[in-house]
């Protein structure tokens, strides 16, 4: 049975969620084939058999899980024979580290430079309980959040400093070759790629040459989601 990954998906199908971009590309580093099944914020009913309300949500065969940590996790265990996630436990652990400052610094940096792009490309079903939540999350309505978009834009550039000296002198973040410390990354720049024409990164700019890296990976994988400046 092929493996399933329940996948959040925006208006006209834009795949976007920087957690199930970190398991496609770990899918696609394993070689195993996954069928992405699309669903909405506001669809949670779709994956409570899983006991969660986020995605991913991957099936594989009788397992059912999310995380997307966890997830990693169970691919490189389950499939030892496939090339490896992380390269070793030293390499898991500085992994686990890139893990946690995406999730706690990226994001949130990245989130205020694109949040009311992201509302104007999710599925018109999703708008009321987006806006609700996101106004309740951080305090302000969208529009505020919207007119700080520049300063937010230097804020993020600031955070960038770190991942931009060390791509300064290596081509992957993981050293020799792309690997899940790589997808954990670029997930984050897939998000706003996909959901806002923003200019977080520009050509020139270390970080962007490694995107344009990571986006011919597998054949293209990334370039076959359109970016928004591209496809408003």
């Amino acid at each position: 049975m092929m493996i399933k990954v329940y996948d959040l998906c925006g208006a006209q199908d834009r795949r976007f969620s920087p957690f199930c971009w970190r398991i496609r590309m770990a899918l696609a580093h394993k070689g195993l084939e996954a069928e992405f099944e699309p669903m909405r914020f506001t669809e949670k009913d779709k994956i409570a058999f899983a006991h969660s309300e986020t995605v991913p949500v991957l099936v594989d065969g009788n397992v059912a899980m999310n995380e997307s940590w966890e997830i990693a996790n169970y691919l490189e265990e389950t499939y030892p024979d496939r090339p490896s996630l992380f390269g070793g436990e030293a390499s898991r652990a500085v992994t686990g580290f890139i893990n946690a400052w995406t999730n706690s610094t990226l994001h949130p940096a990245l989130i205020m430079c694109v949040l009311t792009d992201i509302y104007e490309r999710i599925d018109p079903i999703d708008v009321h309980y987006f806006r609700e939540s996101r106004e309740k999350r951080f305090g302000k309505t969208l529009e505020e959040i919207g007119k700080g978009q520049s300063a937010a834009l230097e804020q993020c550039d600031r955070t960038l400093t770190p991942l931009r000296t060390i791509l300064k002198s290596e081509q992957w973040i993981a050293g020799d070759a792309p690997a899940y410390a790589d997808y954990l990354i670029f997930a984050a720049f897939q998000w706003c790629r996909i959901m806002s024409p923003a200019a977080i990164i520009k050509a020139g700019d270390p970080i962007f040459e490694w995107r344009e890296r990571m986006l011919d990976l597998f054949d293209g994988l990334g370039h076959n989601f359109e970016s928004a400046a591209s496809f408003p």
